[in-house]
């Protein structure tokens, strides 16, 4: 018999079918007794009524993996409103082990270190994240995921449909040339390497090749962070497109990402992308929120107070900051042609929160030589770097959104480790 999941049991009505998945929850009355078996779509009650099987669940431990053949039948109070009863149950796998690998006496079961049949979590973060092959399996954690999985797809759908091609690029590379000290260093056979910290040289040498490309894939900041809003590894969603005009041809292509996106999580979350997302200049930014005009950045106090004029004004969750000085963006950055001190780069802030940075880049080879030299930079570990603009490279730029980031403010979570699987921190390497 083909085993079908609980949210297929409706259509099935009166048939004997096969489910499996891990016992959620019993409830052993005097007569009867009620066995929630969760799979990954949702969950089925089970009614039993012999007193062999009753017996039987009785010394089951919950998260114990079982294969249940029964009759579905119609009650309004049941998931779904069906369950299935004169049902029949294999153990697969049952949990009989304690922490330390004793088996405990026959019977019983070492206490759960968080409890999943409860509608929300009340273990404290570090015990979710400790036991997270566990916590990861109750419906609130499992849907951030769902909600991620969905967004990379929203977000590759959306670039294949606008002629973008994925790519792959090396998380293992052998210069700390983008950003300085915050890398992190490996022995690569003798030598040293460094996990990358983002696909921004690699994305923007394949504009040569395709024009428009993307990846999805995990970045590395060895940054000693301790809040709530970063990582020291997070999925980051690159784009890079060529033949543009300048930023503004970015920051439309970005908008009809985002509304992909927001279509593919639409499901578990509601999301509204206006098809024009306002924009403001950084030295306006400064002055709505407050902040002295000599700030060279937005503190995240200041992104929370342009999101809620952003808000106010037009009713817009997302807004652009456009023109951020050059002194603050990478060196690749092109400048404003009327304001050489500041830049056509940008930031997108979600709900109060950066998300996303982005621009246009330099393209011309002299452009990059003058760059570096100003910075004093040596050219030599840039030099595979470079020889893309030797060869010629068209007016390009591109963006990168953080997807751990997008999803806690997406489901308003409190800390960015709420919504991811295995976070990696300043404190955490396992599990």
């Amino acid at each position: 018999m083909q085993r079908i999941l609980s949210i297929q049991l409706s259509a099935h009505s009166g048939e004997i079918v096969m489910i499996a998945g891990w016992v959620h929850r019993r409830r052993l009355l005097k007569s009867v007794a009620f066995l929630i078996v969760r799979d990954a779509a949702g969950l089925t009650q089970v009614v039993v009524t012999t007193p062999d099987l009753r017996s039987q669940l009785a010394s089951l431990p919950d998260e114990s993996v079982v294969e249940v053949t029964g009759t579905v039948t119609a009650n309004a109070a049941a998931p779904s409103g069906v369950e299935l009863r004169s049902a029949s149950v294999r153990v697969l796998s049952s949990r009989t082990e304690s922490a330390s690998g004793v088996p405990p006496r026959a019977g019983s079961a070492v206490p759960l270190p968080l409890e999943l049949h409860r509608p929300t979590l009340t273990a404290s973060l570090p015990t979710q994240l400790d036991h997270a092959a566990l916590a990861l399996r109750h419906p609130t954690r499992a849907a951030a995921l769902r909600i991620a999985a969905a967004a990379c797809a929203g977000f590759r759908a959306a670039l294949d449909a606008q002629r973008f091609v994925e790519i792959h690029t090396p998380k293992i590379v052998g210069s700390a040339t983008e950003s300085g000290a915050n890398v992190f260093v490996l022995d690569y056979f003798g030598r040293p390497g460094y996990l990358a910290q983002s696909p921004q040289f690699y994305k923007q040498l394949m504009v040569g090749v395709f024009e428009r490309v993307y990846e999805v894939g995990p970045v590395f900041r060895a940054e000693p962070h301790d809040t709530a809003r970063h990582l020291a590894q997070y999925t980051s969603l690159d784009a890079e497109l060529g033949f543009i005009a300048d930023h503004r041809d970015v920051m439309a292509v970005l908008t009809s990402v985002l509304a992909g996106m927001a279509a593919a999580v639409a499901p578990w979350a509601e999301l509204t992308v206006p098809p024009e997302i306002p924009a403001v200049r950084f030295a306006e930014a400064l002055r709505i929120v407050g902040a002295p005009a000599d700030e060279p950045d937005l503190a995240p106090a200041h992104e929370r107070a342009l999101g809620q004029w952003a808000r106010r004004e037009h009713g817009s969750e997302f807004v652009f900051v456009t023109g951020y000085p050059m002194r603050k963006r990478p060196f690749y950055t092109h400048p404003d042609p009327a304001d050489p001190a500041a830049s056509n780069g940008f930031d997108l802030l979600f709900r109060g929160v950066e998300l996303v940075t982005g621009g246009q880049r330099l393209h011309r080879y002299e452009q990059y030589v003058a760059a570096l030299t100003a910075a004093g930079e040596p050219l030599g570990p840039y030099a595979g770097y470079l020889d893309g603009f030797r060869y010629g490279m068209p007016p390009h730029g591109g963006f990168a959104i953080g997807l751990e980031r997008f999803v806690a403010r997406l489901t308003g979570a409190a800390n960015i480790r709420e919504v991811t699987a295995f976070p990696r921190d300043l404190h955490r390497i396992a599990p």
